[in-house]
């Protein structure tokens, strides 16, 4: 009896022991940025000055090419981890290739892998600055994770990505912008550290503009925990506004606009709202949020995609400052081709 309860026992400890040295682990190499961190740019031959008077920005959160119209997420509510190594490199030569047909000053991508098993160790910021040699680029990390356990079946494995600013104007300074932790713990161990890229273009009146690239958290259903993100940003906004300078924000907010409906039959897509929204009165009078309501930018990954029956929404946008005019803005229906998202298009001038 007493080898069997201690053969019993054995069954049990060793696998407890090894989850908790495995926290351990997890914990010890814990990524921790600073609250705010510069940032090195990539930096191109060229640097023509801004057009004040027609300036384009389209931002792009490309699903680090793993995330296609065939896929499902087991994140989202379905089942799939990855796609086949020969789809991620096809989806991230679409992408390039909208890219290249679709001139902006700048870019401002969201879920690029740098080194993660879910995209074959694929080192994507170098496949685009060499597809792309005209842009000065800027990456921030916002997810390090030496190895990501879920799901049990099929593990996520090691995780290293991030965002893209990129630019045909060289920044005079970048900063990575870290959001507060809303995840509690262990779940924040493999989450991502969400933040926003900060990159600065000198003007000829002597004032900047300032373009911030956000990916805000997902999968949260808390206002308020959505509220603390925010107040960062909209915070480092009306400073900058207050400087004097030109406030251009976009990305991936993972919420919708303020009382946000779709319009123009919503190009056929099923429109779903997400749990949490920008509040309407984040931000004083004056200034703007901008999107593209008879189009989606975003599907839900709980099914293969099939138009007009996956859930749709809008939580990919832009913010400027009241000195900011906006001339237009677009959201290219794509059907979620290469991505789970879609690149939203603004087009403004500087006051």
């Amino acid at each position: 009896m007493k080898i069997m309860f201690s053969i019993i026992a054995g069954l049990i400890l060793i696998p407890l022991l090894v989850f908790g040295l495995f926290l351990l682990y997890i914990n010890l190499t814990d990524y921790q940025p600073e609250p705010v961190e510069e940032l090195s740019t990539l930096y191109a031959p060229g640097n023509p000055s801004l057009n004040t008077d027609d300036i384009s920005l389209i931002t792009w959160n490309i699903g680090y090419a793993g995330l296609d119209n065939t896929m499902d997420f087991f994140y989202d509510g379905g089942r799939r981890v990855r796609t086949t190594e020969e789809a991620t490199r096809d989806n991230l030569g679409r992408i390039i290739e909208f890219i290249r047909n679709n001139l902006a000053d700048f870019w401002l991508l969201q879920e690029v892998d740098f080194d993660a098993r879910r995209t074959y160790r694929m080192d994507q910021p170098a496949v685009i600055a060499k597809a792309l040699p005209d842009y000065h680029l800027t990456k921030a990390v916002n997810y390090k994770v030496p190895f990501v356990p879920v799901p049990l079946r099929e593990p996520m494995g090691r995780v290293l990505a991030g965002q893209l600013s990129l630019s045909k104007t060289m920044p005079r300074l970048a900063r990575r912008y870290a959001y507060p932790l809303i995840a509690g713990w262990p779940d924040r161990l493999f989450l991502l550290d969400r933040c926003f890229i900060e990159t600065r273009y000198e003007l000829d009146n002597g004032a900047e503009l300032v373009v911030l690239n956000t990916h805000n958290s997902a999968f949260v259903d808390n206002q308020l925990l959505m509220d603390k993100e925010l107040e960062v940003i909209r915070n480092k906004m009306l400073r900058e506004f207050e400087l004097g300078n030109y406030v251009i924000a976009g990305g991936d907010w993972n919420m919708n606009p303020p009382a946000f409906r779709p319009d123009a039959g919503y190009g056929g897509h099923r429109f779903e709202a997400v749990p949490v929204s920008i509040p309407a009165e984040l931000l004083p009078k004056g200034w703007q949020l901008v999107c593209d309501s008879s189009t989606p930018s975003n599907r839900f990954l709980d099914e293969v995609y099939l138009k007009g029956s996956t859930r749709a929404t809008t939580i990919d946008f832009f913010v400027v400052s009241p000195n900011v005019s906006v001339k237009s803005v677009k959201a290219f229906d794509l059907g979620f081709g290469p991505s789970d998202h879609h690149p939203v298009r603004l087009e403004v001038a500087l006051r």
